[in-house]
């Protein structure tokens, strides 16, 4: 969640300038991503569901021009970077996969019964 928030604020620096990140701007960018952000379970959870909501919100509010811009930012050493848009999309989506599959294999591992994961058996 920590390095959503990094690059959500770094997309709202986007020209487009999306109002629908404007809430970040009360939120402080983590300056490492091994912080302990939450302090229990209960307030983790509510965040993430109040950002996923903000995520959604935000991607409605995107447009095919805004994926063609270039986004100027810095990495979390503060090296300045300048990558297409739409590449660093896909890299903030396929990032939470592989993260998510990450923490599968460890509940899978332990025993749990994580149930169907594979993307196709969600398609509906």
């Amino acid at each position: 969640m920590l390095g959503d928030t990094v690059w959500l604020k770094r997309f709202a620096e986007h020209p487009a300038n999306f109002a629908a990140l404007a809430p970040l701007d009360g939120i402080a960018t983590p300056n490492d991503l091994k912080q302990l952000a939450f302090a229990n379970l209960a307030e983790l959870s509510a965040h993430r569901a109040w950002l996923d909501q903000l995520i959604i919100d935000w991607t409605h509010s995107l447009h095919e021009p805004h994926l063609d811009q270039r986004l100027r930012y810095h990495n979390m050493r503060g090296v300045a970077a300048e990558k297409p848009f739409f590449g660093l999309l896909v890299h903030f989506f396929n990032h939470q996969t592989h993260h998510r599959g990450q923490v599968t294999t460890l509940l899978s591992q332990a025993g749990v019964d994580v149930g169907v994961t594979d993307l196709l058996a969600l398609i509906d």
